[in-house]
């Protein structure tokens, strides 16, 4: 377990900082933007369930499986943090995104596409503030996508970080929907309607 008892270290003042494997990098690193990026996901969730809190069984299921996510992604970005390599000691003992992981995300997407009618237009971000929140949540998962796919064209990563990060951003969109009164809330694009 992860015991804190400083904040600070000074330890990055000179614009590097520790990998999860001790190995010190600059904070620009493609490894680095990586977890930051799924960090920052991970708080626009947080600031989702704000809306999710209390009420019907929706919220509280909704808000169920929010909490899931954001400890799946302190999950995924301990997994990013530390890469697996021949010279790590500790490989086999890393804590890594796991197929289940995913599987569970598609489940419940199944699950609230079920109660959902098909799509004729893409949806604008709105609706509820729940469903507003969830669309910027889903757009920072992409970015947290688009970074983790460029390390992964120099670097290792886990192959179930990428589809957890991927069937995310699904995850978010679907959400959205079900909390926008299982899609008659949706805010829907009219191509070229203010032209």
């Amino acid at each position: 377990m992860v015991q804190l008892t400083r904040i600070y270290t000074r330890g990055g003042d000179k614009g590097t900082t520790s990998l999860g494997t001790g190995k010190r990098v600059p904070k620009h690193n493609l490894r680095v933007a990586a977890y930051g990026a799924v960090d920052e996901t991970n708080a626009f969730v947080g600031v989702a369930r704000l809306h999710t809190r209390g009420g019907d069984s929706q919220l509280v299921d909704a808000d169920a499986m929010l909490a899931r996510i954001q400890n799946d992604l302190f999950d995924l970005g301990a997994d990013l943090c530390a890469p697996a390599s021949a010279e790590d000691e500790y490989r086999d003992q890393r804590l890594r995104v796991s197929d289940g992981q995913v599987e569970r995300l598609e489940r419940e997407i199944d699950r609230m596409n079920a109660e959902l009618a098909p799509l004729n237009s893409f949806v604008l971000p709105g609706g509820t503030a729940a469903a507003a929140h969830l669309h910027v949540a889903r757009t920072v998962a992409r970015r947290a996508e688009r970074a983790i796919t460029e390390l992964a064209a120099t670097d290792q990563v886990t192959p179930a970080a990428i589809r957890y990060i991927n069937r995310l951003s699904d995850h978010l969109f679907v959400l959205s929907r079900w909390l926008n009164d299982k899609g008659r809330q949706d805010v829907l694009w009219t191509p070229g309607a203010h032209r």
